[in-house]
């Protein structure tokens, strides 16, 4: 099977396509709890150890959890904070975690901050006024005073509470998931709000980066009333399998490997429909899109045990590449929640109590970490007929990157690259995570049992072992390494 990848530069990628989210779960997961440590106040170091390997390029902070969130709560003095009802989630959370702590841990990772304004409770008035003295109604006022908190050098408040200088978020959402609950904000009443919050967070700071909500057909109504003031239009995708009869649930899955196999294969076809319809809403305005969230949408015990298999990160692999075919207009885009003790959605599970052992990866985690660490600035073509599911891109100094996922569990597949431009590919680096089982499921005992594998490949032909995910890297051609 033969591959020919060209080293033209068609797009840059943007960094930002294995952004991760966080938001407090509440009874749910203890998620952000469960990397606080409250003896001390800061991050546990083993999770930030854990997220500098995962390498998240971008952080969110939002959520559900946007729309009953004052920001204020969350700011100075620990022992003045004030803890809050979690509406969506339940449970109380204790507002140890906020801006700063956002912030330092998006530094202390290489991470870009992305906050959630809470606008207006996205018009859910059962959280905006869950009972009686309790206002949880986020004001356009409160937005631009948020901004003003993170990035005006003399904000004085900041100033009080930290002598470091201002934080410089530039990636701010309007909104969240606003087009999803009938009890909120139709459209034109959305559209009015989100007008209003952008321009109220241009007066605070002319150069943030504005996301407004756009799913469920809102993009074109949204996209001209908010003009140049928003760049990005947001969209989530809940993904199960495309096929009738789903094993994708419970325990059903470990029955039939092959059968559970084949439905996990059928979801990048349903993202890349999702992603082609809002890529067409968009495109006459010229606007940017955003996936802010997206994970697999499955029953089971906490979020269905088969996102714990290699199956499911094959599946990961093959979403991840359809958001690179499209990254010509998707800048930002995410398949995993981030971190907590019980979703298996999550990228990293932390087994608690604290101490009971490292936080780990799971599939999902591991996939977009060799995407994320192995990928180029810009995006080439590549052509051949081969059964294989690849992506390609290149580095400024040439080097081509091949992402490529068998979507075969039992076939391996060999594979030709040859060059566009007739350059001999003599060399190769091949990044591989190849079970001997796909069906293998990853526990706190067995955390390592995907980690990447790294050989080097002499001469053109590889070998992509069944149901691998790999990633292969091309030296540049000499010409290209001495201009």
């Amino acid at each position: 099977m033969k591959l020919t990848v060209s080293a033209r530069r068609k797009w840059k990628i943007s960094p930002y396509l294995t952004m991760q989210f966080m938001e407090p779960l509440g009874a749910t997961d203890s998620s952000v709890d469960a990397g606080w440590d409250f003896l001390h106040e800061r991050w546990h170091e083993d999770l930030l150890d854990t997220v500098r390997s995962l390498a998240p390029c971008m952080v969110r902070w939002g959520g559900c959890f946007a729309s009953y969130y004052h920001w204020r709560e969350g700011v100075g003095p620990m022992n003045e904070r004030k803890p809050m009802l979690n509406l969506c989630w339940d449970g109380l959370y204790s507002n140890h975690v906020g801006t700063k702590e956002i912030v330092d841990f998006c530094r202390a990772v290489g991470a870009e901050p992305l906050l959630v304004f809470n606008m207006e409770s996205d018009g859910r008035m059962r959280w905006a006024y869950p009972r009686d003295g309790e206002d949880r109604f986020g004001t356009a006022e409160e937005a631009a005073a948020w901004v003003r908190y993170c990035n005006d050098p003399d904000d004085a408040a900041r100033n009080r509470h930290d002598h470091t200088g201002p934080y410089r978020v530039r990636w701010w959402q309007i909104g969240n998931e606003t087009s999803y609950d009938k009890h909120g904000y139709a459209l034109e009443k959305a559209v009015d709000t989100t007008r209003r919050f952008a321009k109220a967070a241009r007066e605070a700071d002319p150069d943030v980066n504005l996301i407004a909500w756009g799913d469920s057909g809102w993009a074109p109504a949204m996209c001209e009333a908010v003009g140049s003031d928003v760049s990005h239009i947001a969209f989530h995708y809940h993904f199960g399998s495309a096929l009738p009869d789903s094993p994708l649930r419970d325990t059903e899955y470990r029955r039939d490997p092959s059968r559970t196999w084949e439905h996990l294969m059928s979801v990048p076809a349903m993202l890349d429909a999702k992603i082609r319809e809002m890529k067409k809403q968009v495109a006459p305005s010229g606007k940017r899109l955003a996936m802010t969230e997206g994970h697999f949408a499955l029953p089971g015990r906490n979020r269905c045990d088969v996102l714990s298999s290699w199956m499911a990160g094959v599946a990961y692999a093959r979403n991840l590449n359809v958001i690179f075919r499209h990254s010509d207009v998707l800048d930002i885009a995410t398949m995993a929640d981030f971190f907590g003790n019980r979703w298996q959605v999550n990228a990293i599970l932390i087994p608690t109590p604290h101490g009971s052992g490292k936080p780990y990866l799971q599939p999902v985690g591991h996939v977009m970490r060799l995407f994320g660490k192995h990928r180029g600035e810009y995006a080439v073509d590549i052509c051949g007929g081969c059964e294989a599911d690849v992506t390609a891109s290149v580095k400024e100094d040439g080097t081509i990157l091949l992402h490529l996922v068998n979507p075969n569990m039992n076939r391996p597949l060999t594979l030709e690259i040859e060059r566009e431009d007739g350059m001999p590919v003599r060399t190769m680096t091949a990044y591989e995570i190849a079970p001997d089982d796909a069906a293998e499921e990853i526990t706190p005992h067995s955390a390592g049992c995907f980690d990447v594998v790294e050989r080097r490949v002499d001469g053109h032909r590889y070998l992509l072992p069944p149901g691998a995910v790999s990633v292969l890297e091309i030296p540049a051609a000499a010409s290209e390494r001495t201009e």
